[in-house]
C-alpha cells in the first residue's frame, strides 16, 4: 500500500512550490518522500524528481511533430501518458515504500471535463495506491466575490469528476491581505458559510440581468454543501503540519502509514478545529482585525500543544534552491 497526493489547481496557484515545501517538511520528520512531475511545461524546478514525464515525452516534440500549440501539446501528452500508463506504473515499483507527490498540469480543462487524469488515477487506486487530491487555490480571489463564486464552481467540479477525497487549499495566504480587504472574516471563506451574504456583493458588481443567476449559483453551491479550504503558508511550519494532519485523515494515512515520524499525527489527528485554525490564521497574518475575532488564550495554547511533540524548530523550508 503506498500513499500520496495528486497535486492540481489553476496556473499560479503555486503547485510546484507547495510540492517543493511539502516534500522538505515530509522528509524532515523522517518521512520518506519523492516527488513525481507529470507536468511536460514544468522547467527549471527548483526540486529533484525521481520520476519526470519528460523522459517519456515532451512538449517541444509534440509540438514539433503535430504543430501544436502549447495547450493542445499539453493534452496530448496527458493522454500518451493514459495510454502508456505502464512505464509510470514500472517506475513506480522502485518507490513501493516512499510517500509520493504527483506534480500535474494546471490547465483546468484537465480536471474539469477532460478524462485522462481521472483515469490515471483511478488506475492507481486500482493497485492499492491510497491518494488525496490537493486542490490550490490562490487566496486572493477571496477579495473577489464574483471570483471566489468561480473557484467554488470550479472546485465543486473538480470533486466531482477526479472522485478522490479531496483537501481543497487557499495557498500564498501570508500575502492575502495585501490583495485587497475581505468583506467576510476569514473564517466566512474557509467554511464557504451561508452564501446570501455573499449574494449581495455579487449583484453590487453585476447587471440585474445576472440576479437570478448568481442566486442559482449559491443555492446550487450551497446544495451540495461539499466545499470548504484549509489555508496554507508554505514558508510557515505550523501552517504545513496543520494541513498535513488533514491529507493524512483523508487519505487514510494516520490509519495505514504507521511509520517513523507519523505517531506524532496520529495521536494529534483529531485535535484539529478548522474554525479556530482559521482565526488563527486570520489573526496571525491580518492586522485589520476587531477583538472580536481574536482567538481565545486556550485555544492558542490547544494548537500549540497539538504540535508540541514534534520538534518543528528544526524543519526549514525554503521556496527555492
Amino acid at each position: 500500500m503506498s500513499f500520496g497526493q495528486i497535486v492540481i489547481g489553476p496556473p499560479g496557484s503555486g503547485k510546484t512550490t507547495y510540492c517543493f515545501g511539502m516534500y522538505q517538511f515530509m522528509n524532515a520528520i523522517n518521512r520518506k518522500t519523492i516527488i513525481v512531475n507529470l507536468d511536460p511545461g514544468n522547467e527549471n524546478v527548483p526540486y529533484k524528481s525521481e520520476i519526470d514525464i519528460n523522459d517519456l515525452i515532451t512538449l517541444e516534440d509534440v509540438q514539433n511533430e503535430f504543430q501544436l500549440g502549447p495547450n493542445g501539446s499539453m493534452m496530448y501528452c496527458i493522454e500518451y501518458l493514459e495510454n502508456n500508463i505502464d512505464w509510470l506504473i514500472n517506475k513506480l515499483k522502485d518507490f513501493s515504500e516512499y510517500y509520493i507527490l504527483f506534480d500535474f498540469p494546471g490547465q483546468v480543462e484537465f480536471f474539469t471535463h477532460h478524462k485522462s487524469v481521472r483515469n490515471i488515477t483511478k488506475i492507481l487506486e486500482k493497485l492499492n495506491f491510497r491518494l488525496t487530491c490537493i486542490y490550490l487555490v490562490d487566496a486572493s480571489y477571496c477579495t473577489d466575490a464574483n471570483k471566489f463564486i468561480s473557484v467554488l464552481m470550479t472546485t465543486l467540479t473538480t470533486m466531482m469528476m477526479i472522485e478522490l477525497p479531496q483537501v481543497n487549499v487557499l495557498s500564498k495566504i501570508d500575502i492575502l491581505s495585501n490583495m485587497g480587504k475581505l468583506d467576510f472574516s476569514l473564517e466566512y471563506y474557509t467554511q464557504v458559510m451561508d452564501l446570501s451574504y455573499l449574494l449581495h456583493h455579487l449583484n453590487n458588481t453585476s447587471s440585474e440581468n445576472f440576479f437570478g443567476l448568481n442566486k442559482i449559483l449559491c443555492e446550487l453551491i450551497e446544495e451540495f454543501n461539499m466545499i470548504g479550504f484549509q489555508t496554507l503558508c508554505i514558508n510557515d511550519k505550523n501552517s504545513v503540519y496543520n494541513l498535513l494532519k488533514e491529507i493524512d485523515k483523508s487519505n487514510g494515512y494516520i490509519f495505514g502509514g504507521l511509520s517513523e515520524g507519523n505517531e506524532s499525527i496520529m495521536m494529534s489527528a483529531n485535535t484539529t478545529d478548522p474554525l479556530t485554525e482559521a482565526r488563527q490564521v486570520q489573526e496571525k497574518y491580518f492586522s485589520n482585525i476587531d477583538d472580536s475575532q481574536n482567538i481565545m488564550k486556550s485555544d492558542r495554547e490547544i494548537l500549540q500543544d497539538s504540535v508540541s511533540s514534534l520538534d518543528l524548530d528544526n524543519i526549514n523550508i525554503i521556496e527555492n534552491i
